[in-house]
């Protein structure tokens, strides 16, 4: 935890939630009907964008998303500070939201995996722009895809999404690096989480 106090609360947060959904019913249970996402509630319970990334199914699926959170978490906020890092979760996650909007419209998600493909697509970008060997994470990446594609009751979609924005969070933060930069890259991540929340309004709007 020393030094990554961001990760910590994150995995904590998560593990908690878990243990309430446990508590009230599991994945039938009203813990996680309140805070799963579904498209068709985008206009009325926005706030779902990113609160499913709180919700959980299994042991597994909670185990592997939150070890997955502990390793690149702790990473990631050493490299970037604790509200870049949680700036990229969050975006990511929102960003994966949108895209089971726009891909899957009538599918209910739970999970952090959307976020979690954030994070290993930033990682990417910036251990590429910064001159190291990033094939590593390209292959995690993209067994992580696979599964997601082969392996059915998986959100590929919101593992695309998280990927996609992953990817322009870590392009922002590469391309706006230098302090005095720093403004724009606040208004950057603002404008793109914003963004992010509108077209999933517009996806919205197409199927309901």
């Amino acid at each position: 935890m020393l030094g990554t106090p961001a990760t910590f609360v994150i995995v904590a947060i998560t593990v908690l939630v878990w243990f309430a959904q446990l508590a009230t019913g599991g994945v039938n249970g009203p813990v996680t009907a309140a805070l799963l996402f579904n498209p068709s509630l985008v206009a009325a319970e926005p706030w779902r964008l990113v609160t499913t990334m709180l919700v959980h199914g299994g042991i597994l699926h909670i185990g592997f998303n939150m070890w997955a959170v502990w390793i690149f978490g702790q990473i990631l906020e050493r490299m970037l500070g604790s509200w870049r890092f949680v700036a990229l979760y969050v975006i990511s996650g929102i960003v994966g939201s949108m895209a089971v909007t726009l891909i899957a419209p009538q599918t209910s998600v739970i999970g952090a995996s959307g976020a979690i493909f954030g994070l290993f697509a930033c990682f990417f970008v910036l251990q590429h722009s910064l001159g190291g060997n990033a094939v590593q994470i390209l292959v995690v990446i993209a067994l992580n895809l696979v599964i997601g594609f082969i392996v059915p009751g998986i959100a590929w979609q919101a593992h695309v999404g998280g990927i996609v924005g992953g990817f322009l969070t870590g392009f922002i933060f590469a391309r706006t690096r230098a302090l005095r930069r720093r403004n724009l890259q606040i208004a950057l991540l603002i404008a793109e989480a914003i963004a992010a929340v509108v077209v999933s309004y517009v996806g919205y709007s197409l199927y309901y």
